[in-house]
C-alpha cells in the first residue's frame, strides 16, 4: 500500500524508517491471523495504545510489537498496572527471554505464539 520499491527495505533508507514501525506491526498481524488468532487494537484512558489484545483460552493477552532493540513499552506496563494482565507478549529484535508476566519473542519466532505462551 506504500509502494515502496523492495530495493528501500533491503538497503535502508530514511524512508524506510518512518514506514518501518507499521510494517512491523503489519507482519505480526498476519502471522497471527495466519496462526488462527483474532487480535484488535485496544486504547484506553484517552492516551496509551496496545498494537494488539488477544483471547488465549480464558486469558487476554496484551502484545506490543517494536520495530528494533529500543523497547520502551510505557503502555504495556500502564495496561499491567491497571489490568493485572498474568501474561504480556512483547514482539522485538532482542532474544527470547521472560521477566516476569512479560515474554519477549524474537520477531522471527512469531510463528511459535502457541508454543512459547
Amino acid at each position: 500500500m506504500t509502494n515502496l520499491d523492495s530495493k528501500i527495505v533491503v538497503e535502508g533508507n530514511k524512508l524506510f524508517e518512518e514506514f518501518k514501525g507499521a510494517l512491523t506491526e503489519n507482519y505480526v498481524l498476519q502471522a497471527l491471523i495466519a496462526k488462527g488468532f483474532t487480535p484488535y487494537y485496544f486504547t484506553f484512558d484517552n492516551r496509551y495504545e496496545i498494537d494488539f489484545i488477544l483471547q488465549y483460552r480464558n486469558e487476554i493477552i496484551p502484545i506490543e510489537v517494536k520495530s528494533n532493540e529500543n523497547i520502551n513499552n510505557t503502555s504495556l506496563k500502564i495496561y499491567n498496572e491497571k489490568y493485572a494482565s498474568n501474561t504480556r507478549i512483547r514482539f522485538s529484535m532482542r532474544n527470547l527471554n521472560k521477566d516476569e508476566n512479560l515474554i519477549n519473542i524474537p520477531l522471527f519466532m512469531v510463528e511459535y505464539l502457541e508454543k512459547i505462551m
